[in-house]
């Protein structure tokens, strides 16, 4: 090799060395947030994901681990039928005694499906496409699949399972924002 060449390789390997500092530094400064997302009603399956994907839309790292019964909005079938609860939420037009009758939860849910195709809200799915192709991590508390009978099948692609608290505890740690909705 002769010695231009050997110059060129020598400035392109500094180069590179610059580069990877520089964007180690980025990663460090990058904000972190995480959130412990623990209900599966169609209301509380938005909370978690705008924050999400808006954290995300920022540059931040975002993840979001799913436990309990806010596993189902990761689960494949349930995600796009989730319900609203109408008993004990104050937000509710309807008495208790009437939400708790059969038809509550299926009337109040559809009112709010109407609601939000009228003001061109995206769905659940939409929401977790949309964080999934933004390297959002969406994750899948281990126990809790194990507690609700869940397999890696039965989860929408791209949402990490195997994982428990250890994983989440050591996100939380270095996050600058942490979440429990």
């Amino acid at each position: 090799m002769s010695e231009p060449q050997m110059d060129k390789i020598e400035k392109l390997e500094q180069r590179i060395e610059e580069l990877e500092a520089k964007q180690s530094e980025d990663d460090e400064e990058r904000k972190k947030l995480s959130i412990i997302a623990t209900k599966g009603t169609l209301d509380m399956a938005y909370p978690p994901l705008i924050l999400a994907t808006t954290a995300a839309s920022f540059g931040w790292d975002v993840q979001v681990f799913y436990t309990f019964w806010g596993l189902d909005v990761l689960h494949e079938e349930k995600s796009d039928n989730l319900e609203m609860s109408a008993v004990g939420n104050p937000s509710m037009p309807m008495p208790n005694s009437i939400a708790a009758l059969p038809f509550g939860d299926k009337a109040v849910t559809k009112m709010m499906e109407h609601r939000m195709s009228e003001n061109g809200t995206p769905s659940v799915r939409e929401l977790i496409d949309t964080a999934l192709d933004m390297d959002v991590e969406l994750l899948a508390c281990q126990m809790t699949m194990e507690l609700m009978d869940y397999t890696d099948d039965e989860l929408i692609d791209g949402v990490k399972s195997g994982v428990g608290a250890a994983t989440a505890l050591n996100f939380m740690g270095e996050a600058d924002v942490q979440l429990m909705l």
